[in-house]
C-alpha cells in the first residue's frame, strides 16, 4: 500500500498508512467564497431539458442531497475545506474533511492550486444505524441531510470521523485545463476523487438517460432529490453568465411525483411532549413509488383549514422527492373536520396558538402523560422497574394510542394484546415477553 501511494501521488483519508489523529476545535470560522456558489433553476419537464440542451451535448448526474464542500489542495496536499454556507459565505471545516471516508489527503498533481467542489454525504445505511443508536425519539435525525449537516460541523472530529461521510466531486474549480465537463470528471478521478455518477446526453438521448436514473431510485444508496444537466463545453457555458440567482450553464431536474387518488377515512391528531397536537391523515392505501401508503403528515392545524378536510373526501397524494408522503389536493373540500377540543391522550381542554400567520393546536397541560414520555422512559428501564421491551418510540406509540396514562398502565397492557400485537415491532411472542417482564417487576 505504501508502494502503490508513492506510485500513484494519491492518500486517501481512510488509509491505514495515514495517522491524521482527532482534534477538537473552538468554532468554525467563516469564510468568503472567491465567487458565489449559486443555487441552480429547476424543472419538472423533460421537454424543458431538451430544448435547454438544443444542439449542445451535456452531463447528467445525479444531484446528491447532502452539503456542498468546497476542498482546496496546494503543492498536492488538502489545505482546506470550506461549506457552501449561504453562497457567499461557508464554514471552515477542514478537520472534519481530514476524516471522511474517502477523500484524498494527497494527489499527485502539483503544477498550480486545485479547487474541487462536490457533495459531502451520508448513505440510507449507514444513517438507519447511526438512528439505532439514540435512545430519544426526538433526537434522531429526520433524514441523512440533516445528520451529514450536523456531523461535518461538528467541533470534534472523531464524531465526523465514525459517521461514515463520502465525498463525491463533482466539478473542477481550478486546477488542470480541461475543456470538456466529462474530461474535468475524468481527471478528478485520476487524482483519486469518487466523482458522481454521470452520462453524456444531447437532446435526443437525454430522456432515456432520465428514465435510466429514475429506475434506479428505490435502491440507490445514497441521498438524491433529482438530477443535474450541464453544458459539457466549459467555456461555452461560462460565456451564457448567469442570472442574479442561478448560472446559465446548468439546470436541475426533480422527478415529477406520482399521484394517486384516494379517500380520507380520519385524521388522528397526537399530542407530542412538547404539547403540540399533530394531525395525521389516514385514508385508503394506494401504491406510491413502490410502497402502500396509508398516512401522512397535514403539519398544522392551518393546513387542515386550507385543504378543507373532512371524512371521505377525495385526496389526491403523492410522496415528496419520492420520500414523504404529503397530500397534493382535496379534490372534495367538505371541511366537516374539526379540531378536538380536549387532548386525545390526557382527556384536558386544548388551546389553539397563532404564530406569524399560523395556527397549531395544543395541549396546555403540564401533567399530560405525553409531556411525560421522559418520566415513563426512566420508570421502565434498567436502573428503576426494568421493564423490558419498552422503548422510548414504544412507550410514544401506547401513550398517543391512550393505552398508557399513568405508571400503573404499564402493569395492565394485558387488556390491550389484541391492539398491541398488530404494532410494527410487536407480534405475541413479544407481547408475551413484555407481560411476563412487567408482572416480574410487579
Amino acid at each position: 500500500l505504501e508502494a502503490m501511494e508513492k506510485e500513484t501521488g494519491i492518500v486517501l483519508s481512510n488509509s491505514p498508512t495515514v495517522n491524521v489523529g482527532y482534534q477538537v476545535v473552538s468554532g468554525l470560522p467563516k469564510e468568503r467564497h472567491p465567487s458565489p456558489m449559486l443555487s441552480l433553476d429547476k424543472t419538472k419537464e423533460i421537454d424543458q431539458l431538451k430544448s435547454w440542451l438544443g444542439d449542445k451535448e451535456g452531463v447528467l448526474s445525479w444531484k446528491l442531497d447532502g452539503l456542498t464542500i468546497v476542498l482546496t489542495y496546494e503543492d498536492g496536499r488538502l489545505t482546506k475545506a470550506v461549506t457552501r454556507g449561504d453562497g457567499v459565505t461557508g464554514e471552515v471545516i477542514t478537520n472534519n474533511a481530514r476524516v471522511f471516508d474517502n477523500i484524498p489527503l494527497t494527489i499527485p498533481y502539483k503544477a498550480s492550486p486545485v479547487v474541487v467542489r462536490g457533495e459531502a454525504v451520508i448513505s440510507y445505511d449507514d444513517f438507519r444505524e447511526i438512528n439505532k443508536t439514540i435512545g430519544d425519539a426526538d433526537a434522531k435525525y429526520k433524514n441523512p441531510r440533516n445528520l451529514c449537516s450536523g456531523t461535518v460541523r461538528q467541533l470534534n472530529n472523531e464524531i465526523t470521523a465514525k459517521r461514515h461521510v463520502r465525498f463525491l466531486a463533482f466539478s473542477l474549480a481550478e486546477g488542470a485545463d480541461a475543456a470538456l465537463r466529462h474530461e474535468q470528471l475524468q481527471w478528478l478521478s485520476s487524482q483519486g476523487f469518487e466523482t458522481v455518477e454521470y452520462v453524456k446526453v444531447t437532446a435526443d438521448s437525454v430522456e432515456a438517460a432520465v428514465r435510466a436514473f429514475e429506475k434506479r431510485i428505490a435502491d440507490f444508496p445514497l441521498p438524491s432529490d433529482g438530477l443535474v444537466l450541464i453544458f459539457d463545453d466549459i467555456q461555452y457555458g461560462r460565456s451564457l453568465g448567469a442570472t442574479a440567482k442561478f448560472p446559465r450553464d446548468s439546470i436541475a431536474f426533480k422527478w415529477k411525483d406520482e399521484i394517486r387518488e384516494t379517500h380520507l377515512e380520519e385524521v388522528l391528531w397526537n399530542a407530542s411532549r412538547t404539547g403540540l397536537i399533530n394531525p395525521i391523515a389516514i385514508f385508503e392505501p394506494v401504491e406510491l413509488e413502490g410502497t402502500t401508503v396509508s398516512r401522512a403528515s397535514v403539519h398544522n392545524l392551518s393546513i387542515v383549514r386550507e385543504l378543507r378536510l373532512g371524512k371521505g373526501d377525495e385526496l389526491r397524494v403523492y410522496k415528496a422527492n419520492m420520500i414523504i408522503p404529503q397530500i397534493a389536493e382535496n379534490l372534495t373540500k367538505s371541511g366537516t373536520i374539526r379540531p378536538p377540543e380536549e387532548c386525545p391522550v390526557c382527556g384536558g381542554k386544548t388551546e389553539i396558538k397563532y404564530d406569524n400567520g399560523v395556527e397549531t393546536l395544543h395541549c396546555p397541560n403540564p401533567q399530560c402523560p405525553a409531556k411525560r414520555i421522559k418520566a415513563f422512559t426512566h420508570f421502565v428501564s434498567r436502573n428503576a422497574m426494568n421493564i423490558e421491551g419498552l422503548s422510548e418510540a414504544t412507550l410514544e406509540k401506547l401513550v398517543d394510542e391512550g393505552m398508557v396514562r399513568e405508571f400503573a398502565d404499564l402493569f395492565r397492557l394485558e387488556k390491550w394484546r389484541d391492539r398491541i400485537v398488530t404494532m410494527e415491532g410487536f407480534g405475541e411472542k413479544s407481547f408475551d415477553n413484555l407481560i411476563k417482564a412487567a408482572e416480574k417487576a410487579s
